[in-house]
Parts: C-alpha cells; sequence; structure tokens
C-alpha cells in the first residue's frame, strides 16, 4: 500500500521535504545545486548524463496475482514482488537523509477520471518537470486526497545490481499496480515519470470503457475536436500546436464518455532542429519555467542551438500548456469529429494524405506504422520500417486489440473522420526525394478537419487499397498521388510492394482480428512477405 511508502520514506524522514515548491523556487534550488543552468530563453538547461531517452528494456511490471491474467505480457517484462521489494528498501534507506522535493497533483483533465499523483524526486530538477507536465491543485482547484492514487519515486542515485536484482543494467522502471507504486532508478532521463503515469492509464481507464491514447488534440473555433497519433519524429506536437486552433493537449489523451480530455497539463516537445519559422508555438513556449533536456548551449551567451545533436537527436522541452497561445487548461474538449494518423514514410511509397474506412482505421491504428532514417541511429544505413501497435506500444500493459476495439466503438458511435498522413518523403525514398513540406501537411491536415475532403473525388491506390483525394486547396495536385511523384515507376512499385510485405508480416502477429479488418490492409503475397 501507498501508505506504508508515506510512512516510511516521508514521515520518518531525517532529510528536508519540500512540498510543491513555487516554479521560481524550484529553478533557484536546481541552479544551486548544480542540477542545470539558466538558458538565454529563460529556461532551465538540464543534461541527463547516460541516458538520454527510455529504456525500454529496463522497464517491468510487477508480477502479481492481481494482474498476471491482464498483462500482454508478448510486450512487457516482468518483474518479481521480491525483486520489487528489495529495490524498494533500497531506496528507501538511500533517500532517508536527502533533500526531497514533492509533487501533489493529477493526471488526467476529466475530474471524473482524474488520478491523484504523487510524485517523490531526488533532484529539484525533476520535480520542476512533473509540476510542468502534471495537472496541479492549485490549478484545477480539486482537493488532493490523504491517500494518491498512485506515488511516484524517482531516485537516479540508486543503481540496480542486475544479478541481483533481476534487471537488465543499473537503471530500472518498476511498476506494481497492486501498491499503487511506480519505482525509478539509474536514470535521470525525466520522461520515464510521465510515461510511467501513461502506462497506468492504459491500464486503469480502458476497464471502464474509455480509450487511452498516445495522441495530441487540438480543437476550432466552432469546438470542433481532432485528434493526432503519431510516432516520434512524425509531427504530432508540430501540428496539434496550430495558431488558428486551441491546444488540449500534445501526448496523451483518453476518450470517454463525456468526449476527449488530457491527460497532462504540460507538454514535452522534441526540440531537434526547432525553428521560429516552422514552429513559432513551441520556440515561444521554451521560456522561464521550461525544461530544456540535453540541448547544447554557447558556455558564454546560454544561446540554444536547436541544430546541435551532439548530446544527442532526442532533445526535449517541458512546459506548462499555458505556454501555447489559446491552449485550453485544464484540457477537455468534445468528441473528436476528426482522427489523424500521422506516418513519417522514409521509402516514400505512402499518400501524403488519404481517407479510411473503419477496417481500416482499426488496421492502421494497429499497425502504427513509421520509419527511423539512415543516419539517424548507428548502424541504420537505409530506412527501417516502425511498428508500434497503437501508436504507442511501449505503454501498452493490456493487449491492442482492448484499445483497436474502443477505438472501433467510438469513432462508429460518433461518426469521426479517419486520415492516414504522411509526413515523410515524396518523389523517392529517403536520400533521393524529398520531405513533403510542412506547410502542405497543414494544408491537408486543416482540409481534413474542415470538411472539405467529404466531396472531393478518390482515386483507390492499387496495393494499399488507400483512398487518396484527387484535389486538396492548397495543395498542387500531382503529389497527392505517390505514383505519380516518381520519375520511376517501376521502382515505386517495387518499393510499394517491399513496404506491404513488412505491413503485412507485422500483421500477422495479431489474433482474434476480424477478417473484414485484415483484409483492409495493403496487398501482399505469401511470396513476397517471405522475401522481405
Amino acid at each position: 500500500m501507498t501508505v506504508d511508502l508515506e510512512a516510511r520514506l516521508l514521515r520518518k524522514h531525517s532529510g528536508p521535504v519540500h512540498v510543491n515548491m513555487a516554479i521560481p523556487r524550484l529553478v533557484e534550488t536546481a541552479i544551486l545545486r548544480g542540477e542545470g543552468v539558466l538558458s538565454a530563453s529563460g529556461a532551465l538547461r538540464v543534461a541527463t548524463g547516460k541516458y538520454t531517452g527510455r529504456s525500454p528494456n529496463d522497464k517491468f511490471i510487477v508480477d502479481t496475482v492481481d494482474v498476471h491474467n491482464d498483462i500482454w505480457w508478448e510486450n512487457n517484462l516482468r518483474i518479481s514482488e521480491a525483486a520489487f521489494d528489495r529495490l524498494l528498501a533500497t531506496t528507501i534507506e538511500y533517500l532517508e537523509d536527502k533533500a526531497l522535493f514533492v509533487f501533489e497533483g493529477f493526471a488526467g483533465a476529466d475530474s471524473t477520471h482524474a488520478l491523484p499523483v504523487r510524485v517523490i524526486n531526488e533532484y529539484a530538477w525533476h520535480n520542476l518537470f512533473v509540476q510542468q507536465l502534471f495537472l496541479r491543485s492549485a490549478d484545477t482547484n480539486w482537493a488532493f486526497p490523504e491517500t494518491p492514487g498512485f506515488t511516484v519515486v524517482c531516485a537516479p542515485g540508486v543503481k540496480a545490481i542486475p544479478e541481483r536484482d533481476g534487471t537488465n543494467s543499473e537503471a530500472f522502471i518498476l511498476v506494481n499496480f497492486p501498491r499503487k507504486i511506480i519505482l525509478i532508478g539509474g536514470t535521470q532521463y525525466a520522461g520515464e515519470m510521465k510515461k510511467s503515469i501513461f502506462s497506468v492509464l492504459n491500464y486503469l481507464l480502458p476497464k471502464q470503457g474509455i480509450l487511452s491514447m498516445h495522441c495530441s488534440a487540438n480543437q476550432g473555433s466552432k469546438d470542433d475536436v481532432a485528434l493526432f497519433f503519431g510516432l516520434s519524429g512524425t509531427g504530432k506536437t508540430s501540428l496539434s500546436a496550430d495558431p488558428d486552433r486551441f491546444l488540449i493537449g500534445d501526448d496523451e489523451h483518453g476518450w470517454s464518455e463525456n468526449g476527449v480530455f488530457n491527460f497532462e497539463g504540460g507538454c514535452y516537445a522534441k526540440c531537434i532542429n526547432l525553428s521560429r519559422e516552422n514552429e513559432p508555438q513551441i520556440w515561444d513556449a521554451i521560456r522561464f519555467g521550461a525544461v530544456l533536456e540535453n540541448a547544447v548551449i554557447d558556455a558564454d551567451n546560454r544561446t540554444i542551438d536547436f541544430a546541435n545533436d551532439t548530446i544527442t537527436e532526442n532533445t526535449r522541452a517541458a512546459y506548462p500548456v499555458h505556454h501555447i497561445p489559446n491552449s485550453i487548461y485544464p484540457g477537455a474538449g468534445k468528441h473528436p469529429g476528426t482522427v489523424i494518423f500521422l506516418t513519417a514514410d522514409a521509402f516514400g511509397v505512402l499518400p501524403p494524405i488519404a481517407k479510411l474506412s473503419p477496417e481500416q482505421a482499426m488496421y492502421y491504428f494497429l499497425s502504427g506504422y513509421t520509419s527511423k532514417l539512415a543516419g539517424t541511429e548507428r548502424g541504420i544505413t537505409e530506412p527501417q520500417a516502425t511498428f508500434s501497435a497503437c501508436f504507442g506500444s511501449p505503454f501498452l500493459p493490456l493487449h491492442p486489440m482492448t484499445y483497436a476495439n474502443l477505438l472501433k466503438e467510438k469513432i462508429a458511435r460518433h461518426q469521426t473522420r479517419v486520415f492516414l498522413i504522411n509526413t515523410g518523403w515524396q518523389g523517392g525514398a529517403y536520400g533521393v526525394g524529398k520531405r513533403i513540406s510542412i506547410q502542405h501537411t497543414r494544408r491537408m491536415v486543416t482540409a481534413a478537419m474542415d470538411g472539405y475532403l467529404d466531396f472531393v473525388d478518390y482515386e483507390t491506390h492499387p496495393i494499399f487499397k488507400l483512398n487518396i483525394p484527387v484535389h486538396c486547396p492548397g495543395v498542387p495536385d500531382g503529389i497527392l498521388n505517390p505514383q505519380t511523384s516518381w520519375a520511376d515507376a517501376a521502382a515505386y512499385h517495387r518499393s510499394a510492394i517491399h513496404l506491404a510485405g513488412m505491413f503485412d508480416k507485422n500483421f500477422r502477429k495479431f489474433t482474434g482480428v476480424p477478417k473484414e479488418v485484415t483484409d483492409s490492409g495493403p496487398f501482399a503475397t505469401q511470396g513476397v512477405v517471405n522475401a522481405v
């Protein structure tokens, strides 16, 4: 029980305990403790050391009788209760005389379904991060209960011993559902805290008939809501931060009987190659109170070099949602009229935009496709297909069909349009073709949300069976069908068949999928699949 944890870690703690410290004081404290420096924009710049991104091989669910039959173990690592107890005791002992920074707030902007969260941090800047990412009691006027719904303990200074603790490295992220505790150690990457809570909500909410989603959301002037699903680098955050619309949230949402609600009170934007020209709202949001992870800054004038990936390509900025003009806080809206699946196809095969049938919506939701690029990661010399179920496989405790069935039910009930938008390449694969311009993508998104594409003619892709509009305002007709943008038609066909085979091969791992959903996917013969 969390009560036991509170008694052992907080009430009997010999060091100072700072609860809901004000943002300016957290910034000052972090600087005084040498945890970070102030950048020229006013954001606190920090370095996360060895771990500059999530550690999926270090995240475990504690295997207990209560949850054993619920968990999608093919996708989740398990750890014993004994190992959890040992690392919890080690962590409590380590933190006994240290200064602790405690945040008390909520995950979920729908008061009916909000999860009270208490986060206990070793670092001041980590507490600043969670204050910006989750919903604060003072801002919502929701009373924080005596016992939280979940407690997160983040102590990077605690290192696991794999041969003793049953972990894969010194880092560990342990989720214990019955005891309502998340234990994090060995890594300073702040994203582990937010994503762990996301995983918890992905377990709790579907059991209440609520679809939990790895997506961004915004709202138009007529209260029309759009959702954007996409993996890292596909434009999910950038496209949802539209100056002509109101931002609900950039990353994690629920879809309940009341509509859509943000899980968070802030944004966690990838900012490599960030520019004021292309993403002015995110650029201006990185100011005092924001946390800037692993970005390179000038030692003298403290200006930020967003193009510099010396430390990592995964540079991040965490800031409160109210740093974005026209944002909604707490973030909640009506049932979405439009759902958009984003993919960055480096093979240059998929169309810039396609309208999906309900069956195709399930297919592409379960597939969760994008591609990694040559040169972005060590060892990658050509584009590589990446499939992540429901556009968030690392955060799914339950089987993907749980989420897919909820999506099917909700888009049918609310007559929601679904589109697939490719933010990747056209006219050839990466290295030959060129990236689809963000301006063209934004016009396609606008046409989809405004309902313009409900009234145009479509043509069907012969391999992927996708319905491609023949016209979209502000977009050259010649780029809408990817086949016509390639100089070599035969090369396009080979590449399309190759990618279709990878889709088909990936989809075979799903069981219990209705035949009409499987049949809605791309055409690929058995021979093609075997050749991939």
